[in-house]
């Protein structure tokens, strides 16, 4: 405590930073910031755009960059992208901004990102399936995963998903996003030995669809696998990343 009020006292930090290490979290008028989720938890706090105002998220986002030199924003429109990328751009942060997934990720200049030795293939069953999957990928990479993208081998050609099945045993964790009956989970879960999380996608129509019946046939999988919840991608990237950091850990003994 007396380090960060000398810092304080130093102006060496701000008053955002020296809250958010005495009390875990950092107020602003757009919400509390949870600063100290990654040294509680090994994963990165993500600001979800949904339901906010742009001008709100880039508060967030400018806070989450002052308090633990890095912001990652999900579900993000446009105009929520582009007010986050003016804000934090201020600041001097290196941006990685993705429209179809809704991501923005800003880390700052000193910041040093995790690197794991671990890794985790994202496979997605079909190209409506990628922008879920790829924020499954954005938050694998930002807990310190190499993180290998497997797009477009859904089960309507076997083959595609058979062809790249070398190159998916080779990592440690593997997500799979499938949407309409949401069967290529259940496949990839039978021919590696790693752990396979279903990550069920809102595509498809009709009966079982907006990805009921993908959520229902992962939790129905004769196949050994973990589920979550209807195109939760940031969940199944978090659920990798926390595998990738125990691999890690293994490997560094």
């Amino acid at each position: 405590m007396r380090e960060t009020l000398a810092a304080l006292e130093a102006g060496e930090i701000g008053v955002e930073e020296a809250e958010s290490r005495l009390a875990g979290y950092a107020t602003t008028d757009a919400g509390r910031f949870d600063a100290a989720r990654e040294r509680r938890r090994g994963i990165p706090e993500a600001i979800l755009a949904e339901g906010k105002t742009p001008a709100e998220v880039a508060a967030l986002a400018t806070t989450a960059l002052e308090t633990t030199g890095r912001a990652l924003v999900t579900r993000a429109d446009e105009a929520t992208a582009s007010a986050v990328t003016s804000a934090v751009g201020d600041a001097d942060a290196t941006i990685d901004r993705d429209d179809r997934i809704g991501s923005v990720v800003a880390h700052a200049g000193d910041f040093e990102p995790p690197s794991l030795d671990a890794a985790v293939a994202v496979v997605a069953a079909g190209t409506a399936d990628a922008p879920v999957a790829g924020e499954a990928a954005v938050v694998a990479r930002e807990i310190g995963a190499t993180v290998d993208r497997v797009d477009d081998v859904g089960v309507a050609n076997l083959d595609r998903i058979l062809d790249q099945l070398d190159r998916i045993r080779e990592a440690d964790a593997v997500i799979v996003a499938a949407g309409r009956e949401g069967a290529l989970p259940t496949v990839v879960a039978g021919l590696v030995d790693a752990p396979v999380i279903a990550l069920p996608v809102s595509t498809g129509y009709g009966v079982g669809g907006e990805g009921v019946a993908a959520l229902s046939g992962a939790l129905q999988s004769c196949s050994v696998l973990t589920t979550v919840n209807v195109d939760a991608g940031f969940v199944a990237g978090a659920q990798a990343g926390l595998i990738a950091r125990a691999v890690d850990a293994a490997r560094a003994e």
